[in-house]
């Protein structure tokens, strides 16, 4: 038997794709509790999916706070309480200080709604248009102090459309993210994943 794993997941609105993590553990019984979910605002409408689950769930303010060092400061003291193995941000909308993200290296996961290096930050399917890509996508990525720039875990590829808007290639890439999310995360949990030389390798 493998040790049970924990993990927290840090959301700021709907929450889909802590949803389809939570599902995913759930229907495919992963070795893992969802120690709890957290958000940065009280309203997020995730945080009803979960406390319906029975998952535990807290909401840090970062209005509560005046400035970035502080939230971040109380939001570490919040996570820690669970001591998760894992932290996932799943459409968490903050920029995170070095400090907190150094406090979970190795352990904390994000997706990215592009195939990274290409179109960090916001607005990336304004961009891809922008840039006039054929292909776009999704980046599961280990969290690191270079926003968008972590360690590789996974990637989806769909393809950009001549008659696209921002809302069509959302959704499509949305549909993509909540297959390879659960994906990674799982194999965060089953031990599968290493950072070598800054990059991932995936063990058996």
């Amino acid at each position: 038997m493998r040790a049970m794993k924990s993990i927290v997941i840090l959301i700021s609105g709907h929450g889909s794709n802590m949803q389809a993590i939570v599902r995913a553990a759930q229907a495919e019984q992963w070795p893992v509790r969802i120690a709890a979910v957290i958000s940065n605002k009280a309203d997020a409408e995730g945080l009803t999916f979960a406390a319906r689950l029975g998952i535990p769930t807290s909401v840090v303010s970062n209005k509560d706070y005046p400035d970035r060092a502080q939230f971040d400061a109380a939001l570490q003291v919040e996570i820690d309480r669970y001591m998760p193995d894992c932290v996932v941000l799943a459409g968490f909308m903050r920029i995170l200080t070095a400090p907190f993200v150094l406090h979970y290296a190795g352990r904390m996961l994000n997706i990215h709604p592009s195939l990274l290096p290409s179109f960090t930050g916001l607005a990336t399917h304004r961009q891809a248009l922008a840039a006039g890509v054929k292909v776009h996508g999704a980046t599961v990525h280990f969290v690191t102090p270079d926003l968008d720039h972590g360690p590789i875990v996974s990637q989806a590829v769909v393809p950009v459309f001549d008659d696209d808007t921002e809302a069509t290639l959302a959704a499509r890439i949305l549909v993509e993210e909540h297959k390879i999310y659960p994906l990674a995360v799982r194999w965060f949990i089953e031990g599968r994943l290493r950072i070598v030389d800054g990059c991932v390798r995936h063990h058996q």
